[in-house]
């Protein structure tokens, strides 16, 4: 069986490296939906409909997100580093209102109005929106004032956030060891061959 490479993501120029939009999926990447705050029941006086309010994870450290680029497999990551930088670059860059919807297209009326990164797992302000996120996460709270979207969020039509950006690739060399069972065969195939 062929082992998946894993790739640890990387800002190396941050000057161009980096997140420069978000954008509202059906299928994020992370597998990690965000909160719809009006349907979420939470003690919180700015949750209700006219807000308009969006919350979820936009990247998770270490998680291993699947990549098939044309038949080539494999996975991709980020560190709490690398995501606590990207955090720090967006907001910096002023990519607040850069809002895609599907990757496809741009989106106006939707705003970035908060963005964090979990210090504190168990006093994270993300724990009042139940999502479980491990330390290092990035959380993003978006505001949707542009009605047709808003439509497509209570309709469930986006599930959550995926990044657009730019990252220079580092190989984990823990991916390409190989396990001990591995080297018997090919020692088995070199006796065989000779």
């Amino acid at each position: 069986m062929k082992k998946i490479q894993d790739i640890e993501m990387i800002i190396s120029d941050e000057s161009v490296d980096g997140v420069f939009a978000i954008s509202l999926v059906d299928k994020p990447a992370i597998q990690e939906d965000f909160i719809y705050l009006s349907s979420h029941e939470i003690e919180l006086k700015v949750v209700n409909e006219e807000k308009r309010e969006v919350v979820g994870i936009a990247l998770v450290p270490d998680k291993k997100i699947y990549r098939n680029i044309d038949g080539e497999e494999f996975n991709i990551y980020f560190t709490s580093q690398t995501i606590e930088k990207t955090n720090e670059l967006f907001m910096k860059n002023l990519n607040l209102n850069k809002i895609t919807s599907q990757h496809e297209r741009d989106v106006e009326g939707v705003s970035v109005i908060e963005s964090w990164i979990v210090e504190d797992s168990k006093q994270d302000k993300s724990n009042i929106y139940n999502l479980n996120a491990p330390v290092g996460s990035w959380i993003v709270k978006m505001k949707v004032y542009n009605d047709s979207e808003w439509v497509r969020v209570k309709n469930g039509e986006y599930k959550g956030f995926s990044i657009e950006g730019k990252y220079k690739e580092a190989e984990v060399k823990a991916s390409e060891q190989v396990s001990e069972t591995d080297e018997l065969i090919k020692e088995i195939e070199n006796l065989i061959n000779e």
